[in-house]
């Protein structure tokens, strides 16, 4: 397997505040929800349980390649 999957929960998506706390790194698009699954009811995750989300990333290849434009 060449990818990961990368776990991040927000809790105020619809804010500037967004503050996403890094869960974790996980082999397979199933060991990340079954994270989700052990999470998803303990304390400042069930208030917002849609605060989750991951994204596959490739191993060894550069995501962000754009660079900054700062206003």
């Amino acid at each position: 397997m060449n990818s990961v999957f990368i776990l991040w929960y927000v809790r105020n998506k619809d804010t500037d505040d967004e503050d996403p706390l890094l869960i974790g790194v996980y082999r397979t698009k199933d060991d990340a929800n079954a994270a989700i699954d052990r999470l998803v009811t303990k304390p400042g995750f069930v208030d917002a349980p849609a605060g989750f989300e991951y994204h596959e990333c490739e191993i060894n290849k550069d995501d962000w390649t754009e660079g900054f434009i700062l206003d």
